[in-house]
C-alpha cells in the first residue's frame, strides 16, 4: 500500500504553490570538484584506449597442472609420511592433478576399495595434504580453498573446470 501510495506521489511534480517560486537571492557558489587529470599514456588525448587484457585468477579456475604436482607425486606423499595408502595395495591415477591457485584435487582408483578423493596444498615447495577420502568438502577446503577447488571437492566436481 505504501509503495502504490509513493508512486502516485512521484509523478505528481513539485505542489502548484511551490512551482512558481523564485528565489529572492542569488544561489550561494558552491565549490565543485575538478576531476583528476588522467595519467599520461604518450598518446595523443583523441585517440582510442585499449582495455586491458583480463587477466585470469588461477584460483577461479581448476586446469589441468602445469609444474604442480604430478599424480605420482600426491601417490608417494600418501603412502609417505602422510600414512594415508599402504604400499601393497594397487593405486592409480583416475583424474587430475587440477589445479587452483596453490591447491591441487586428485581422484586415485584404490583396488578393492571406492575411490579416492585427495587435496593437497603446495606451500613454499612442500607439498601438504589437506584432506583426503570419498568425501574432501571439509571446513578447511570450504573455507580456504580457492573457488575452482570448492567446485571440484563439494559441488560434484563440475564447478570451474573449462568445458565441463
Amino acid at each position: 500500500m505504501v509503495l502504490l501510495a509513493v508512486l502516485a506521489l512521484a509523478g505528481c511534480g513539485a505542489p502548484p504553490e511551490l512551482r512558481n517560486f523564485a528565489p529572492t537571492a542569488p544561489p550561494h557558489p558552491t565549490s565543485v570538484p575538478t576531476p583528476a587529470a588522467p595519467p599520461a599514456t604518450g598518446l595523443p588525448s583523441g585517440a582510442p584506449t585499449v582495455p586491458a587484457t583480463p587477466t585470469t585468477d588461477a584460483g577461479l579456475v581448476a586446469t589441468a597442472c602445469r609444474g604442480g604436482p604430478t599424480g605420482s607425486r600426491i601417490i608417494s606423499l600418501l603412502r609417505g609420511r602422510a600414512g594415508v595408502l599402504p604400499n601393497d595395495v594397487g593405486v592409480r591415477v583416475r583424474s587430475g592433478p587440477l589445479c587452483a591457485a596453490d591447491w591441487q584435487y586428485t581422484v586415485l582408483d584404490v583396488t578393492g576399495h571406492e575411490e579416492l578423493q585427495v587435496v593437497t596444498r603446495e606451500r613454499s615447495g612442500t607439498l601438504e595434504l589437506v584432506t583426503a577420502g570419498t568425501d574432501v568438502c571439509t571446513a578447511e577446503v570450504r573455507v580456504a580453498g580457492p573457488i575452482g577447488l570448492r567446485g571440484l571437492a563439494c559441488d560434484g566436481g563440475t564447478v570451474g573446470v573449462p568445458g565441463a
